[in-house]
């Protein structure tokens, strides 16, 4: 038997549920095909929220031939076959068939360009669809010449809207003696994704007694569902969201988050690798030298994942998280960074000051370079106050010590050693 999700699949826009910021009356895609010109665009958006039925949708009210190919098992080949079969289409039809392309974020740039021309020129009007950020995914050159059109997850209430038209409308379903009691744990386990709210809908549904009354609970969901998979695909929107939080949490010095999301992204099969280079960035960039140790612990924690692997590489990982999400924060290596690329773009190449030149030849040295420098060793405390920017930007402060204990003695000493010429 046709499965559920795709029997309930909707045939009209007025059966499309959700997107009402699209597809809504007077909403922008809803416009474009009111007035049956669409442009190529790509519909981004978690799974199981309308993204192929919307595509399927437009063909058949534009009466437009409609091809699809898939990112996982289709070629440079297949691309090429599907775009000559809508050139011929054109001769007798209205032209720009529909090219749909399902996670085109999977396709390589090789198999984006063979897309380019024909887009360019009219012969195919592309949709994609993909889970993923296209900023990431899709080449400058196709992203250009698409728009862009962003899907939200499906409401509770819509959510809800679909198992009950599902079990009054469905042919089969219909017939049953089914009722629902209770949605929360089915909504949960469909993750907002409504092939997989219908699918587990189904499933529970088989298992009905015929003749009977049979009455879905959440205890029932549960027990025929016996595992709730965590929603999570790593090469997915989650796998952005995720990591995000996580950052976040320990940026934000909430251990208790950070071992959350790190539990989430373990749970859902993240490389740990990736886990581990987040926090030797984050152990810099907003730990860094208000706990120094911190970039030590996050580059073995790095090492140590390699040599134990899964499953014990989790406690290390959670080891490290909680120290970055407990230690003291500072930014200022990273501003620091940030505002000398400001001032080298603002100031262009300076020339190097001459006393800081190298001068390995008789010429260098007639020039004066080198001439002048001081060798800090030969001071006392092996410090020398001298000009060390070019003159230009003589004096910048760059680097501003964070308010924190390690880098408020790091303050007092600069300070003190340059007095005269740096503002601390």
């Amino acid at each position: 038997m046709t499965p559920l999700a795709e029997r309930m699949r909707p045939q009209t826009l007025a059966e499309f549920v959700g997107q009402e910021h699209l597809v809504g009356e007077g909403a922008v895609l809803r416009q474009a095909i009111e007035r049956g010109k669409i442009p190529s665009f790509i519909l981004w958006g978690p799974p199981g929220v309308g993204k192929t039925t919307l595509a399927q949708l437009i063909a058949k009210l534009l009466n437009k031939p409609f091809f699809q190919l898939s990112a996982i098992n289709s070629g440079v080949k297949d691309i090429r076959e599907a775009i000559e079969s809508a050139d011929k289409q054109n001769l007798f039809q209205q032209k720009g068939a529909i090219l749909f392309i399902d996670e085109i974020h999977r396709f390589s740039k090789s198999q984006q360009d063979a897309l380019l021309g024909a887009v360019e020129k009219g012969i195919v009007t592309l949709i994609g669809a993909t889970t993923e950020n296209p900023s990431f995914e899709v080449i400058p050159a196709l992203l250009s010449r698409c728009q862009v059109y962003v899907l939200q997850h499906l409401s509770k209430y819509e959510l809800i809207g679909l198992v009950d038209r599902a079990l009054e409308q469905d042919e089969f379903l219909k017939n049953q003696d089914i009722g629902i009691e209770e949605y929360d744990a089915l909504l949960l386990y469909s993750g907002g994704d409504a092939r997989r709210l219908l699918n587990a809908l189904e499933l529970i549904a088989n298992y009905r007694h015929p003749g009977k009354e049979f009455r879905i609970t959440n205890k029932l969901v549960q027990e025929l569902i016996q595992q709730n998979a965590a929603l999570y695909d790593k090469t997915g929107e989650q796998h952005y969201d995720i990591i995000s939080a996580f950052i976040k949490s320990m940026r934000g010095s909430d251990p208790n988050a950070a071992v959350y999301w790190l539990a989430r992204m373990l749970d859902g099969g993240e490389d740990i690798e990736f886990i581990a280079r987040r926090m030797v960035i984050l152990a810099s960039e907003d730990v860094g030298l208000a706990n120094p140790n911190a970039l030590l612990l996050a580059t073995a924690t790095m090492d140590a994942i390699r040599m134990i692997g899964m499953p014990e590489a989790r406690i290390i990982l959670s080891q490290c998280a909680i120290y970055l999400a407990t230690s003291p924060k500072s930014n200022a290596s990273y501003m620091a960074i940030e505002n000398a690329a400001a001032l080298v773009r603002q100031t262009g190449s300076l020339p190097v000051p001459l006393h800081l030149r190298n001068a390995p030849t008789k010429l260098m040295k007639e020039l004066n370079y080198h001439a002048g420098y001081q060798y800090a060793h030969d001071f006392e405390g092996n410090f020398v106050q001298q000009d060390n920017l070019p003159k230009e930007i003589d004096g910048t402060v760059l680097y501003e010590p964070g308010k924190n204990p390690a880098e408020e003695r790091t303050r007092a000493k600069l300070r003190e050693d340059w007095k005269g010429k740096y503002n601390y």
